[in-house]
Order: structure tokens, then C-alpha cells, then sequence
């Protein structure tokens, strides 16, 4: 499962990375998000990157193949890349909300300045994660050098110091609230996406009922918003319980670890055939 999983991933992702260099060499016009999906991109890449190929060498019964350097590198950038993916799906949505709003709303005003702070707001996301999960180098180190000892906790690969409750606690709840903040924000800018579309397309049903029975723009932009972010959602609060699960009430079960490792890589691995055939409906709706 980890093997069909990564490599699926890596693929799609591979994939996603030619659609946009095929249009920059193109010439096509490029849309303000596009800077944001390629970030997502590179994310979802390193995710599948830093913890599919470990595990799935793991998962063929390969053990202590890594040092101590390797085990602080891999978990810290992984929660880095996890961090940076969540948020870019969330600015990705907070700026589709900002394209499709009308000019006379609070957020159609900012649609014209809107772009100018894309890089910036990425460049926030990358170096926010790159600060909170600095801690991670010092709680990870390799199995070998604590197989005779006590304090630690197997994760298949590599190996976890036991530290203070309070200390736990106060990790979990800044990874946890970032991941609820980020969750939140896609939840209130899909529905507000959503509305919008209702509304919009209440408005000119008449128009595309006369020209043609298909389904109309909106319809099918707010499908792809729908199934976008409900994936993102159910996958990230799935992740997001079994850590919590595993990291505070100090559970051993591999099948634990596993599982959440699992649910983490899903998004990262279908996000971008998501993308591909979803983000192209959306931002091509957005344009127009």
C-alpha cells in the first residue's frame, strides 16, 4: 500500500509540475494562483518524499538504514512540507474566494492588490513551519543508538525521546492549532465560495438554460471546490487525531504510526490528479 501510494504520488505529482512548465513555455497567460498550486506541489512532493519512501522500505522489512542525521531530516521536513501544504490549500482557497467576489464586495476591493502579496505569503508559510517544527531535531534520533535503552519510543524507522507531559502538551496544541486554523479558513472560504456560485448561478439560470443542458460554469466550479476541500478536510482531521492519539496517551502500536503516516500521504498522493482535472475548471471560471 505504501509502495502503490508513493508511487502514485510521485507520478501525479511529476505530472502536475509538466502541465505548468508546458505552460510557461507555451506562453499561456499565467493565473495569480498558479504561483500557489506549485508550491502546494513541491509540498505534497517532499511529503510523499521525506516519509512514503522510509516507510515503504520499512514496510519490506528493512531496518536500521538510518543514521541519526537522516531520522532529524526526514521527520523535520516532513512536518515542514505537511505545514506547508495545509497552508497553501488554505491560501489557495482564501484568494479564489478574493477572484470571485464582485467588485462592489469588502473582498472584490482587494482583488487588483490581492496577487501582489502571493510570494510573500508563501515565503511566511515556509519560514512559520521551518521555526515550529525546529523542536523536531531535537525529539528524533535513529533506532540503533537506543536499542539498549530506555526513554524511547519506536516509530518503525526511527525513534521518538520520551518528554515531559507538559512539554507534549505544549507541542501538540502549536501543531494542532495551526492545522485547525488552516482548516478552518478552507471550510469558511469554500462556503463562502459556494454561496457565491449558488447565488451567481440563481441569477443567470435562465442564460445557460437556453443555450445549452449542460451543467453550468458555477456548477461545475463549485463541484470542484466541494470535492477539493472535503477531501483536504476529512483526510488532514483524520491525520490530524491519530497523531494527537499517539503523540499525547503515549501509544506503542505500530498500526498507530502507520495509519496516520498513511492518512498524511493521501491528499499529498490524489491532490494532484485533484488539481489537474478540478483547479484547471475553477480558475478557468475564475478568469472569465
Amino acid at each position: 500500500m505504501f509502495l502503490s501510494q508513493t508511487a502514485l504520488g510521485v507520478l501525479g505529482n511529476w505530472a502536475c509540475f509538466g502541465y505548468f512548465v508546458l505552460n510557461d513555455f507555451s506562453g499561456r497567460r499565467v493565473k495569480p494562483t498558479d504561483l500557489i498550486v506549485k508550491h502546494l506541489t513541491w509540498a505534497n512532493f517532499m511529503v510523499l518524499l521525506f516519509k512514503g519512501i522510509p516507510q515503504t522500505m520499512a514496510a519490506f522489512g528493512m531496518s536500521y538504514f538510518l543514521d541519526d542525521i537522516l531520522c532529524k531530516l526526514i521527520f523535520y521536513f516532513h512536518r515542514v512540507a505537511r505545514g506547508v501544504s495545509l497552508g497553501s490549500t488554505s491560501l489557495l482557497s482564501v484568494f479564489q474566494v478574493i477572484t470571485i467576489s464582485p467588485n462592489t464586495s469588502k473582498w472584490g476591493q482587494l482583488k487588483f492588490r490581492a496577487p501582489k502579496f502571493i510570494g510573500s505569503s508563501l515565503g511566511l508559510c515556509w519560514a512559520l513551519q521551518l521555526v515550529i517544527n525546529a523542536g523536531i531535531l531535537t525529539t528524533v534520533t535513529d533506532i540503533l543508538g537506543t536499542k539498549n535503552s530506555t526513554g524511547f519510543r519506536d516509530v518503525v524507522y526511527c525513534a521518538i525521546v520520551d518528554i515531559p507531559n507538559l512539554t507534549r502538551i505544549f507541542f501538540s496544541i502549536l501543531f494542532s492549532s495551526f492545522d485547525v486554523v488552516c482548516l478552518g479558513i478552507m471550510m469558511w472560504s469554500s462556503g463562502s465560495m459556494v454561496l457565491m456560485l449558488t447565488k451567481h448561478s440563481q441569477r443567470v439560470q435562465h442564460i445557460h438554460s437556453s443555450l445549452s443542458p449542460r451543467s453550468s460554469p458555477e456548477t461545475r466550479a463549485t463541484q470542484s471546490i466541494l470535492a477539493l476541500v472535503s477531501s483536504f478536510v476529512l483526510l488532514y482531521m483524520i491525520s490530524a487525531i491519530l497523531v494527537l492519539f499517539y503523540t499525547l496517551f503515549d501509544v506503542t502500536a505500530r498500526w498507530v504510526f502507520n495509519a496516520s503516516v498513511a492518512m498524511s500521504a493521501c491528499f499529498p498522493a490524489f491532490c494532484p490528479f485533484l488539481l489537474l482535472s478540478q483547479y484547471t475548471n475553477v480558475s478557468n471560471f475564475c478568469c472569465t
